[in-house]
C-alpha cells in the first residue's frame, strides 16, 4: 500500500511524516470493500430549514433613550433610561428603543418582548466596569452549566420578538484589569475555584436555584444572551471587548445573526455560541476572536444530560473568520447532542486561526454529533488542521459517556496552508464514522493526515499537495 493512502506528502523539501498503523482505523476508498456510506443528500434539507427561520418585525414606533434621561457623554449612568425606554416600548406593544449618536454608559440591559434595541451609526453602548451594575443575579449558563450569576450585558429571559440592530457599537470594556483577570487560575481574582465549584454542584445534582454566584464570586458573564426566547434578530452591530462569549442564545428558537462584526481577543471570547437552540442562521458576519469564531454547544456533562436539549438546524453562510481557535466548532459542551449543521460560502484565513472545522469532546461529555455539512469554503491558512475531530479534549477519556461523531460531508473546500489536512482522534470503541470528502484541494500541507480510530473515510477527487488521494 502506498504512502499516499494516508496522505503523508509535503511540498518541496518538507518532511513526510510516517505514521504507524493504529488499531481501530479503517479507511474505505472507492473500489475497496466495506460498508456503503450514507448518501450525502443533506443539502436538500437546507431550503426547508431556512424557511423556518424568519426574523421578527416591529411596529413603527421609536422610543429614544435621550427622552428618558440618557446622556451620550460616556460618563453618565444611563441604566435607568434604558430600562424605562424598554418598559415603555414593551407596554406600547413594541417598536424600537433607539440609541442616538453618542457614547452611553450603562449596566445590564434586559430586553422585553417586541423590543428592537436599535444602535444608530456613531452610537456606542459602553458597558460599566462596576460589577454591581450586573446584579441581581439571573438564571443563566456558564460554560454549559445552569446557575444564578451576574447578568449578561444584554439579556432576555422567556421573551419573544426581540432584536439588536443598527450599525453602532457594543463595547464591553473588558480588559486584563477587569473581567479578563477572572480567567486566571490563581490569585485573588481567579474564577477557577468558582468554576470548579459550579461543575461539582451540577454533578451532585444541586438545584439550579442553589447554584448562586454573582457578587463575591468570579464567573464572567456573557455579552448577549437570550435565554428560552423565540424570534431573535441580531443585525449589523459591532461587538468588542467582551468578558467571554459574545452572542450566546440558549434554549432558544428562530434566531438570525447577520452582518455582525466581532473583534474581541480576550480569553474565551467566542464569537457566536448557539447552545441547545434550534433554527439558527448566522450569515455575512466577520469574526476576529480570542477563541472559537462560532462554537455550537448543548450543555456540559451531567447538567447537559439533565436538560437534554440538542442544538439543531444551525446554518452558517457567507461568514469571514480571521483569528480564533476554530472557524466553525462543535463542542466541547455538547452533552445534549448536535445535529444538522450546514456551513457554506465562508472564507477562513489567518496564521492565528487554528482550524476550519473542529469537533471537540470526551467521555465526560458524551452526546452525538451527526449530519454535519460543509461546502464552498475557501481557506487561506490555518495553523493546525483543516478538519479536526478530537475525543481527547479537556478531561480526555476519563468518563463513562462515550461520544459519537458520524456523518460529516465536506465538498468544494480548498486550503493553501496547514499542518494537517485531516486530524482525527476518536476512540477504538467509538471511531469517528462516515467522513466523506469530495472535490477538495489541500495545498501547503506540512504533515499530511493524522488519523486514529476513524472508519468509513471516503475521498473523491481530493488532492493533497497536488496529488490525487486514492
Amino acid at each position: 500500500m502506498k504512502n499516499n493512502l494516508f496522505g503523508m506528502h509535503a511540498q518541496g523539501k518538507a518532511r513526510a511524516t510516517t505514521l504507524a498503523f493504529i488499531s481501530g482505523i479503517m479507511l474505505l476508498w472507492p473500489g475497496c470493500s466495506g460498508s456503503k456510506p450514507t448518501p450525502a443528500t443533506g443539502w436538500e434539507k437546507l431550503p426547508g430549514m431556512l424557511g423556518h427561520i424568519v426574523p421578527p418585525t416591529f411596529p413603527d414606533r421609536d422610543f429614544v433613550i435621550t427622552d428618558y434621561g440618557a446622556a451620550g457623554d460616556g460618563e453618565t449612568d444611563c441604566s435607568e433610561a434604558f430600562e424605562s425606554a424598554i418598559a415603555a416600548c414593551n407596554a406600547a406593544g413594541g417598536g424600537r428603543v433607539v440609541v442616538p449618536a453618542g457614547t452611553f454608559l450603562t449596566g445590564a440591559i434586559h430586553l422585553k418582548s417586541n423590543v428592537n434595541l436599535h444602535v444608530n451609526r456613531n452610537a456606542t453602548i459602553l458597558f460599566s466596569r462596576d460589577t454591581d451594575q450586573f446584579l441581581p443575579v439571573v438564571y443563566t449558563r456558564f460554560e454549559g452549566v445552569e446557575c444564578m450569576n451576574y447578568s449578561p450585558f444584554i439579556y432576555a429571559y422567556e421573551q419573544e420578538n426581540i432584536a439588536i440592530t443598527g450599525s453602532g457599537t457594543l463595547d464591553g470594556q473588558a480588559d486584563n484589569d477587569s473581567w479578563w483577570a477572572w480567567k486566571s487560575r490563581e490569585g485573588p481574582l481567579s474564577g477557577e475555584p468558582d468554576r470548579l465549584k459550579l461543575f461539582e454542584m451540577a454533578e451532585n445534582e444541586v438545584p439550579v436555584s442553589e447554584r448562586v454566584f454573582g457578587k463575591g464570586a468570579y464567573l464572567r458573564p456573557n455579552f448577549i444572551q437570550p435565554y428560552k426566547c423565540k424570534n431573535i434578530l441580531i443585525d449589523s452591530v459591532t461587538i468588542k471587548r467582551s468578558p467571554m462569549w459574545e452572542i450566546h442564545p440558549v434554549l432558544s428558537d428562530n434566531i438570525t445573526v447577520q452582518n455582525v462584526t466581532i473583534i474581541s481577543h480576550g480569553p474565551n471570547n467566542d464569537g457566536c455560541n448557539p447552545e441547545s437552540s434550534k433554527n439558527v442562521l448566522i450569515r455575512n458576519c466577520y469574526f476576529d476572536t480570542g477563541d472559537d469564531c462560532i462554537a455550537i454547544k448543548s450543555g456540559r456533562n451531567a447538567d447537559g444530560r439533565r436538560v437534554g436539549v440538542a442544538s439543531e438546524n444551525i446554518i452558517v453562510q457567507g461568514c469571514t473568520m480571521r483569528e480564533g481557535h476554530g472557524g466553525v466548532v462543535i463542542g466541547s459542551e455538547m452533552s445534549g447532542s448536535v445535529r444538522n449543521v450546514f456551513v457554506e460560502d465562508c472564507v477562513m484565513d489567518s496564521p492565528n486561526l487554528d482550524r476550519a472545522l473542529r469537533i471537540k469532546t470526551n467521555s465526560m461529555r458524551g452526546g452525538v454529533v451527526e449530519q454535519i455539512y460543509m461546502r464552498n469554503v475557501e481557506i487561506g491558512e490555518v495553523s493546525d488542521a483543516v478538519i479536526r475531530v478530537n475525543f481527547e479534549y479537556g478531561e480526555g477519556d476519563s468518563g463513562p459517556h462515550t461520544p459519537v461523531v458520524r456523518d460529516i460531508f465536506v465538498s468544494n473546500v480548498t486550503s493553501k496552508k496547514s499542518r494537517y489536512a485531516i486530524r482525527i482522534a476518536g476512540y477504538e470503541r467509538s471511531p469517528v464514522s462516515n467522513l466523506q470528502l469530495e472535490n477538495c484541494r489541500f495545498d501547503g500541507v506540512r504533515d499530511g493526515n493524522r488519523l486514529a480510530h476513524a472508519t468509513g473515510l471516503r475521498m473523491k477527487d481530493v488532492f493533497m499537495n497536488g496529488e490525487l488521494q486514492k
